[in-house]
């Protein structure tokens, strides 16, 4: 091999180990915290209370149902899928890197503006959640608690017919740690409107 081509071969090995590098910091770079895995959220859907299991990428929660004439409160779930990612592309997850949910947080807000807890949108709230993501992982949860329903605003929203109705969204923090003990957090968000909505007879 000539002094020339090895040469160029030696520049051709060192511009492919700087964009290996460059990718692997990229990656690194944009999700934060000091453990090697994180966490995607490939999908987030809601059911009523009412419609336990129809999903949808929109939640019409129902303040009021009434169930055999009584007018009750039903708590309304998420259903969230997890996918195990690395910051560095070219390394594969092990055991240490699979990430253990401990819980989330749910914070209500208006595109309006309007974002007083208690007067303009449901308070926050804190859940449990226990799910080991390995690969991908499917968890539910509680997105609209009962308190919230017998509270203001969506107290008030009850006898109204669906006339009046609360848009929002729903901003879901979900939290946990790799095995090293290695904090992991992911957010997550869906359209949640509130109103009396029409039950069926």
């Amino acid at each position: 091999m000539t002094f020339t081509a090895t040469v160029h071969a030696g520049l051709r090995v060192a511009a492919l180990c700087a964009v290996l590098a460059l990718m692997s910091a990229c990656a690194a770079n944009g999700r934060t915290g000091q453990a090697s895995s994180y966490l995607i959220v490939s999908s987030m859907e809601a059911a009523s209370g009412v419609r336990p299991s129809e999903f949808s990428g929109v939640l019409a929660s129902d303040v009021v149902t009434v169930i055999n004439t009584v007018p009750t409160q039903l708590e309304d779930f998420a259903k969230v899928t997890f996918q195990l990612a690395m910051k560095d592309p070219l390394v594969g997850p092990s055991p240490v890197n699979y990430v253990t949910l401990r819980g989330y947080r749910v914070t209500y807000f208006r595109s309006d503006g309007r974002n007083t807890h208690g007067v303009d949108v449901p308070y926050p709230f804190a859940g449990a959640l226990t799910a080991t993501v390995s690969t991908t992982t499917t968890a539910s949860l509680v997105l609209v608690r009962v308190q919230a329903k017998l509270e203001a605003p969506l107290s008030t929203l009850a006898g109204l017919g669906g006339a009046i109705a609360i848009s929002t969204f729903a901003d879901v923090v979900f939290y946990g740690t790799d095995q090293a003990g290695r904090n992991v957090t992911v957010n997550a968000r869906i359209s949640v409107n509130f109103a009396d909505w029409g039950d069926e007879e």
